[in-house]
């Protein structure tokens, strides 16, 4: 046993990496008298399904809540909780039909009126889903969308809107559906209808566990205990897989490429790899000197090469990116696309003013690094910002990294309190609305509306009015139209520099089956994997 261990700590050291646990021994997840272990790469930031918008809290609200809509694999909005649904003729009703036959965790029926009960209560709070249902009107403050939701039958709900507003549908498949009278007790122990039912959360051990729901409406799970962990640190996720106290992890953003390729080694393990939406970028603060002018921006998209990073550094498990929105996406433009040009680099730095008098650096201006924040425990992101960080310096631009925790970065983010930074939109990239949310300037965070997410605090008049265009029109054609003009403005001023869209990669015990993850990594995918035999 002892040789055992000494083999694989020489294997890890190998590989880069260093376990913090044996590789040998351990119990077996997922058998007999075990839950099935999953994994989070963050802690959620709350349990509150109406609430949390970071993505640990919505993987939880996927394994334990529905929606009335869902996006299918084309990313088109289809019934969850709704059978179907119909927009009227002005464009200003939208009527909901729901699903006989849906109990929530309580054992209550579904009906209309705990929808109507779900859409009020958020309304009218200062909970961060809410904020995507209002817009801002002149002279300050907010205004809903909505004016009117309607129960005129236990199955049929009516959403009455101010106005066409196209945004609607995106909005509904992030608020899931709960029992009348359970806003106040959701953060504390979550009721929904989903395919989980919650048992406990033990934050101290950043542990949750839930139970198979045995009368979800869309057939009972498989796996009949769930725990679903946090765990930060790459190393030790490694080693609790290598140890089989772990059964699956899908889209660990915490591992390396390295990891990936190293575990797949594993006689115990496999490694899927499954082609993702999601989308990886570098993030400036538009307001912030020196990343306030354009040609700053676009000198460090000119100095990166992106190809060579997903090719050698992700080992390739992710496709370049060069618009925020995925491929398949209908409305989908690549706009200005930036390939490594170091003399391209040069050139419009020395036309910001940034000029190189005897060629060899530093440039004249930067009198202090461009601080470049990004999440702790992540070591690909580490990776990748330390090449970055190279190839900014090469081009006569000076770069620090500052790592700090997820939940310590966001607020930062939203204050505005940042240069530079690089994170991933998880789901929303895959409606082009999201462009809207993403470089609007009414969406730039405000001390009244912290929740917003043009948090490169971008602002251009021409842009504002061409989203508010699409965004308004019902016409599929127009809308695309707009859409494309509205990416090649975003990709020639660079608020955002999209990099990739990672592959999901899920590592998984060899007697896990039926693993089928779709582009978004929806965690609900867990309802209908299968154990075998350890």
């Amino acid at each position: 046993m002892q040789s055992r261990r000494l083999l694989c700590v020489a294997l890890s050291l190998l590989s880069g990496l260093f376990l913090l646990a044996s590789c040998g021994g351990g119990g077996v997840g997922g058998g007999a008298g075990q839950p099935f272990v999953t994994v989070l790469d963050a802690n959620p930031a709350t349990l509150d399904p109406l609430d949390g918008t970071d993505a640990s809290s919505y993987r939880l609200q996927q394994l334990m809540f529905n929606a009335l809509l869902r996006k299918n694999e084309k990313f088109e909005y289809v019934g969850d909780l709704a059978s179907q649904y119909q927009f009227s003729d002005d464009g200003r009703t939208v009527t909901f039909t729901l699903n006989d036959g849906v109990t929530f965790h309580d054992g209550k029926t579904l009906t209309s009126a705990d929808a109507k009960y779900t859409f009020d209560h958020l309304l009218s709070s200062t909970k961060k889903k809410a904020a995507s249902f209002s817009e801002a009107v002149p002279g300050g403050g907010t205004q809903s969308y909505i004016t009117a939701i309607e129960t005129p039958d236990p199955r049929t709900l009516v959403i009455r809107l101010r106005k066409p507003w196209s945004s609607l549908l995106p909005n509904l498949v992030s608020v899931p559906v709960i029992p009348q009278g359970s806003a106040d007790t959701q953060k504390q122990s979550p009721v929904g209808s989903g395919p989980f039912r919650f048992v406990r959360y033990d934050e101290s051990q950043q542990v949750v566990d839930m139970a198979a729901f045995d009368k979800f409406w869309q057939g009972a799970p498989a796996v009949k205990e769930l725990r679903v962990r946090a765990i930060l640190d790459a190393n030790t996720l490694q080693a609790e897989l290598q140890s089989g106290r772990i059964d699956l992890v899908s889209g660990a953003a915490n591992l390396s490429p390295d990891s990936y390729k190293f575990l797949g080694r594993d006689a115990n393990l496999k490694v899927e790899q499954f082609p993702g939406a999601n989308i990886v970028y570098l993030g400036f603060n538009c307001e912030q000197p020196p990343l306030n002018n354009v040609k700053v921006r676009q000198a460090i998209a000119s100095a990166l090469d992106r190809e060579t990073v997903v090719r050698d550094l992700l080992l390739g498990q992710a496709r370049s990116a060069h618009s925020i929105l995925p491929e398949a996406s209908w409305a989908f433009d690549s706009g200005q696309k930036y390939t490594l040009d170091p003399a391209r680099a040069k050139q419009l730095l020395d036309e910001a003013g940034f000029r190189d008098p005897d060629g060899d650096g530093p440039r004249m201006r930067f009198d202090k690094p461009i601080v470049f924040k990004i999440t702790s425990g992540n070591a690909a992101t580490s990776q990748y910002a330390g090449v970055f960080q190279n190839a900014l310096k090469a081009v006569g631009v000076p770069v620090e990294i500052e790592t700090l925790e997820t939940n310590t970065l966001l607020p930062q983010l939203n204050n505005g309190q940042f240069q530079m930074t690089t994170l991933r939109w998880i789901g929303g990239n895959q409606d082009p609305i999201f462009l809207r949310d993403l470089f609007h300037s009414s969406e730039i965070p405000t001390p009244q509306r912290g929740n917003v997410r043009n948090r490169s605090r971008y602002r251009n008049p021409e842009l504002d009015r061409i989203l508010d265009e699409a965004v308004a029109t019902t016409d599929r054609a127009k809308a695309r139209e707009l859409y494309v003009r509205a990416q090649q403005i975003i990709s020639s001023e660079v608020p955002m520099l999209p990099l990739w869209y990672p592959d999901v990669m899920v590592i998984a015990r060899k007697s896990v089956g039926n693993i089928k993850v779709d582009a978004s990594n929806d965690y609900s995918f867990l309802r209908s994997v299968t154990i075998g035999n350890k």
